[in-house]
C-alpha cells in the first residue's frame, strides 16, 4: 500500500491550523497580498524550469494529445454536469461548485510525468501533453468554469478571467522568457523549488480556509456530507480511469501511449487549481470550493500509485518473457 503523501499531511495540518487559528483582522489583508505574491513567484519559476525542448520532443503523438485533451476538458465536465443533474441535492450548492471546478481544471504536470515514467509509459508525450494542458488550462479553465457554472445557475465575471491572465499566465510567460538565463539554475534546484511550490499552495489554502472557518465551513459540512464528496470524487476518478484505459485500446494506442493517456487524462492539478479558485470565486466560498479538489488530489495520487506499480510489473514481466523467448 502506498505511503501517505507528505504534501497531503501538510495540507491536513494546514487545515487544522486554519480551523484553530484562522486569519482575522489586519492579517486577512496581509495574507491576501502574500497569496498574490507567492503564487506569482510560483508560476514564474514553473515557466523558468519547464523545458521547451522536452515539451516539443513529444509533439508527434498528436492523436494521443487530442485524446488526453478531450478527457481533461470534455469528458470530465460532462461527467460533472451529469452527476449534478442526477444528484443535485446530495451536496450544498457551493460544494457542487467545487465538484464542477475540479472537472474544469487542467491535468497535473509533475505527478502525471512521474507516474508515466514509473509505469514505463511514453514520457516525452506525457511531458508535452501535461504541460500543454496547464498552458491551455489558464485560458480554457476560466471559460469552462463559466459555462459549467452557468448551467448550474452561477457565473464567472470577465474580471476573474482577466485576473487569471495577470496573476498566473503572465508570470509563467515571464519565466519562459527568462529561461535563457535562469532555466538551468531552476532545473538544477528542482527539489528546492518544489518545496517553494508546495509552500505557496499551503499559504493559499490557509488563507482560503481561514475565511471559510470564519464563515462556519465545518458547521456547513458535517462528516456525512464530506463522505458524499469523497464518493462523488471517487466515482469521477474511477469513471475516467476506465475510459482512458479502455479508450486508449479502442483507439489502437500501444502500451506506452495507453499509460500516458491514463495518467495524464485522469489527473487534476492542485497546484494551479487552488490559485485559480482564489481568483475565480469570492473569498467567503473559496475554502469550500477547494475542498473537493483536496479530496480528489489524494484519491488520484493513491489510485495512480497503485496503477503505476501494476504497469511497471507488467512491463518487467513482458521484458522477462522476451528475454526467455530469445534464449
Amino acid at each position: 500500500m502506498p505511503r501517505p503523501d507528505p504534501f497531503l499531511l501538510a495540507l491536513i495540518a494546514t487545515l487544522i491550523v486554519a480551523t484553530l487559528l484562522p486569519c482575522r483582522g489586519v492579517g486577512v489583508a496581509i495574507f491576501h497580498v502574500l497569496t498574490i505574491v507567492v503564487i506569482a513567484i510560483m508560476f514564474f519559476l514553473q515557466g523558468a524550469r519547464l523545458s521547451r525542448r522536452a515539451m516539443l520532443s513529444g509533439l508527434g503523438a498528436w492523436r494521443l494529445h487530442l485524446a488526453i485533451f478531450v478527457c481533461t476538458f470534455v469528458l470530465f465536465p460532462l461527467l460533472g454536469l451529469g452527476l449534478h443533474a442526477a444528484l443535485p441535492r446530495t451536496l450544498t450548492p457551493t460544494l457542487w461548485l467545487g465538484i464542477l471546478f475540479v472537472c474544469a481544471l487542467p491535468s497535473t504536470v509533475q505527478s502525471s510525468i512521474a507516474f508515466t515514467s514509473i509505469g514505463h509509459g511514453n514520457v516525452p508525450a506525457a511531458v508535452c501533453s501535461a504541460t500543454a494542458s496547464n498552458l491551455f488550462g489558464m485560458a480554457v479553465t476560466p471559460l469552462l468554469v463559466g459555462v459549467l457554472l452557468s448551467r448550474a445557475g452561477h457565473g464567472v465575471s470577465f474580471k476573474a478571467v482577466l485576473d487569471i491572465v495577470l496573476q498566473l499566465l503572465l508570470p509563467f510567460l515571464l519565466g519562459q522568457v527568462m529561461q535563457r538565463w535562469i532555466g538551468d539554475w531552476a532545473r538544477r534546484n528542482r527539489t528546492l523549488l518544489g518545496f517553494t511550490d508546495r509552500g505557496s499552495i499551503l499559504i493559499v489554502v490557509y488563507t482560503a480556509f481561514s475565511e471559510a472557518v470564519v464563515q462556519g465551513i465545518w458547521h456547513k459540512v458535517p462528516p456525512a456530507m464530506l463522505g458524499v464528496v469523497l464518493l462523488i470524487d471517487a466515482g469521477l476518478l474511477v469513471a475516467v480511469l476506465l475510459v482512458t484505459r479502455y479508450g486508449a485500446r479502442l483507439l489502437g494506442f500501444g502500451r506506452e501511449d495507453e499509460i500516458a493517456m491514463v495518467f495524464c487524462g485522469s489527473k487534476k492539478t492542485l497546484a494551479s487549481g487552488v490559485p485559480m479558485a482564489g481568483v475565480l470565486f469570492p473569498p467567503a466560498t473559496v475554502g469550500m470550493v477547494v475542498l473537493p479538489l483536496i479530496v480528489f488530489h489524494q484519491l488520484q495520487l493513491f489510485a495512480c500509485a497503485v496503477l503505476a506499480r501494476r504497469y511497471a510489473a507488467g512491463a518487467a514481466a513482458a521484458e522477462s518473457n522476451t528475454v526467455q523467448a530469445g534464449r
